[in-house]
């Protein structure tokens, strides 16, 4: 049954090699369409550096817009990615080997894009400098350019050494560029020896992944919790924060894989089984979620601390009703009505559900940042982003695509000597599995 399952599958795995061997002129045609947003993206960019924070919508007393709102985003997003895909391993569950590594090019790839936004944030962008001259350990800031580091330095390494087998088989092949395979795969020969030290370095970066993941966005939520500022100052924010970061990353791996399922052809490995495993998680998530909101507001709302409750009311039903009500739609009605019913779990649903659940969370995020700034003990304000502001949102959603795009013409989006692993070692895993957690019972002699 081994054997004959291997050979039907086998002559398909042509399939994750096509979008790196054979490249479609659709490909061209979207990577030009990104390149020219992230132009007009940059050319604002220098509009402002050039003018000044001024041009944007930012304004006593909200200091903090669009930039900081999608530095929460981004980095939280990139969470599930590593953490996810590091806890599966460390389960051991064996459905998880397509999906694995196109969790973990999220994170390196939104690291990246999301580490950049504070930089965006500073009228003048060299001061940045003056966190690693002059930075205090007492600073939540220092903190978190610490932590932000270790992960994008963690989950680097992690994405690459998995990688190396799948680049060395790309160097067999004869794939161009062959010089850039033939330097990164480390003279991979896939001797016993390489296996173990392989296996073992996984086992020691998915340990430390987990707990390198969990701190990054509590370390974000202290520069937050540690103001005086009603809306902020909060013991909840450190899980809170960790708990929307998973949840808003689920979601980005499930619209991952199913943009790229379509696009590239991936039926046959991504299968409906993978979906329905990951959107139970999803759904539990949008309860935890849910669970962490009512808690805080509750709190707020029975506490009527004046300044704490003014923030609350603003976005219960002030000006940021529309919004508040929106993210509640997006974050805990549709997934739990979409995910909760067997026929409406489909990988459409899914879809939906997941696309829901970005925009909500993006949206929770603005609810924390601006409401809290709008109202100052000593004065109150409005903020409406700028263009500037938007494109370069805009800008850095396109650079998302972009790098995972990128990725998909060099390497492949599926790990092929994980799959071939499964083939032959899956069937008696599992089996010795089942075997010793089965109660043994002893025959009466």
């Amino acid at each position: 049954m081994m054997s004959d399952l291997s050979i039907n599958t086998c002559n398909n795995d042509e399939v994750i090699y096509r979008p790196i061997e054979k490249t479609p002129p659709a490909f061209y045609v979207v990577l030009s369409i990104l390149i020219g947003i992230l132009i007009f993206a940059g050319a604002l960019y220098i509009s402002q550096l050039r003018h000044g924070l001024g041009i944007t919508g930012m304004n006593r007393p909200v200091y903090w817009g669009f930039y900081i709102i999608n530095f929460v985003f981004f980095i939280g997003v990139s969470h599930a990615g590593t953490l996810i895909s590091a806890i599966l391993r460390l389960c051991e569950a064996e459905w998880r080997r397509p999906i694995t590594r196109m969790a973990e090019i999220i994170t390196v790839v939104v690291l990246c894009i999301g580490g950049l936004h504070p930089v965006l944030d500073l009228g003048r962008p060299d001061r940045m400098l003056n966190l690693f001259k002059y930075g205090r350990l007492q600073s939540p800031l220092l903190w978190d350019v610490i932590s932000v580091t270790a992960y994008f330095t963690a989950s680097s390494i992690y994405l690459y050494l998995p990688l190396i087998p799948d680049i060395a088989i790309l160097r067999d092949r004869g794939t161009s560029p062959h010089w850039l395979y033939e330097f990164l795969a480390w003279g991979w020969q896939g001797t016993e020896i390489q296996k173990k030290v392989l296996h073992r370095a996984m086992n020691i970066l998915m340990i430390m992944v987990i707990p390198i993941a969990i701190s990054v966005h509590t370390i974000i939520a202290y520069i937050f919790a540690m103001t005086l500022r009603a809306g902020w100052h909060s013991t909840i924010f450190g899980p809170y924060f960790v708990v929307g970061a998973i949840f808003s990353g689920i979601a980005s791996i499930f619209i991952v894989l199913i943009v790229f399922r379509k696009i590239y052809h991936f039926e046959n490995y991504l299968k409906p089984i993978h979906f329905q495993n990951l959107s139970k998680l999803l759904l539990v998530m949008s309860l935890v979620w849910f669970y962490f909101t009512f808690s805080e507001m509750l709190t707020d709302f029975f506490g009527k601390e004046p300044h704490h409750f003014n923030v609350l009311m603003s976005k219960l039903t002030g000006p940021y009703a529309e919004w508040f009500w929106v993210m509640f739609v997006c974050n805990f009605l549709l997934p739990v009505i979409i995910l909760s019913f067997p026929k409406l779990r489909t990988i459409s649903g899914i879809f939906v559900a997941s696309c829901g659940v970005v925009v909500g969370m993006w949206i929770e995020r603005y609810l924390i940042v601006v409401p809290s700034l709008s109202h100052s003990i000593f004065e109150e304000g409005i903020y409406h982003p700028a263009l500037v502001e938007m494109t370069l949102f805009v800008g850095a959603v396109s650079a998302f695509m972009l790098g995972y795009m990128l990725f998909s013409k060099f390497f492949p989006l599926i790990s092929i000597w994980e799959i071939e692993e499964g083939r032959k070692d899956a069937v008696e895993i599992v089996s010795n599995k089942i075997r010793n957690y089965q109660p043994v019972y002893e025959k009466n002699t």
